[in-house]
């Protein structure tokens, strides 16, 4: 589209770019769990990931991914996912709301209520000198760059290598995408990984990324009270404002 692009006393009209939000329904068997707002793409990859990081699968295996409704895929607009386990998983409790492009559970989970589906982490933190590379090694945010308006996240291994990378207008997506890719691919829980996340790092983020059984979290913003104190219950390490080669170490010194 044009836009009108005001610099001091210029003024003109240039092309630009918008990300494209719409809304996606995640069912498992069937029975809708959520509707979140996201950027289109990796469909499948978003709907397991919130599955894995909001607990309904509880370990039942995915048999199969699929769009879904009365017609044909496209005449949804490719806008409902069911999560396929043969009737394995638990019935699921739908979320009463959509959950925005800004923010998911928005912390009505409490950590008490993670410490009965989840455990304590035993995996080891990362050596602070990898996370320092963190910030120079991330590349390749193509949406990012094409409109200043997504969210990325990134798994890394020990060595600091980045091996997975999506991008969302919402951050719990773009981690969801990235959580999803690792349950196909059969690579949870992901104890010798770290989780790099553009923004900030939200209890939601934490809980994500223990959900998915990161070693650690690290943030490009600060964190809140609340994933400082849930990344220590579950022994997750978390850093945050990392720029540069700086960061501020919160867990897992």
């Amino acid at each position: 589209m044009l836009t009108r692009r005001i610099d001091g006393d210029d003024s003109r009209r240039v092309p630009d770019y918008l990300i494209v939000e719409e809304p996606m329904s995640i069912r498992l068997d069937g029975e809708l769990v959520a509707t979140t707002m996201r950027t289109p793409g990796d469909d499948f990859e978003l709907a397991v990931g919130f599955c894995v990081t909001e607990g309904v699968l509880a370990d039942a295996p995915v048999r199969t991914i699929r769009y879904c409704g009365e017609g044909p895929a496209s005449e949804g607009a490719y806008n409902d996912v069911t999560v396929d386990t043969g009737g394995l998983a638990p019935p699921p409790t739908p979320r009463l709301g959509p959950a925005s492009s800004s923010c998911g559970v928005c912390g009505t989970v409490a950590i008490g209520d993670l410490l009965e589906r989840l455990r304590p982490l035993e995996a080891a933190p990362f050596d602070v000198e990898v996370l320092a590379l963190m910030a120079d090694r991330i590349d390749g945010q193509a949406l990012f760059t094409t409109t200043g308006a997504v969210h990325a996240a990134v798994a890394f291994d020990r060595t600091g290598e980045p091996l997975l990378l999506r991008e969302d207008i919402g951050r719990h997506n773009a981690v969801d995408k990235v959580v999803g890719r690792l349950q196909m691919d059969g690579r949870l829980p992901a104890g010798d990984l770290g989780l790099w996340v553009s923004g900030r790092a939200s209890f939601e983020m934490a809980q994500k990324a223990w959900a998915a059984g990161f070693a650690c979290l690290i943030a490009v913003s600060g964190p809140s009270a609340l994933a400082v104190e849930t990344a220590r219950v579950a022994n997750l390490q978390l850093a945050g404002f990392a720029r540069g080669d700086r960061f501020n170490l919160y867990t897992g010194d």
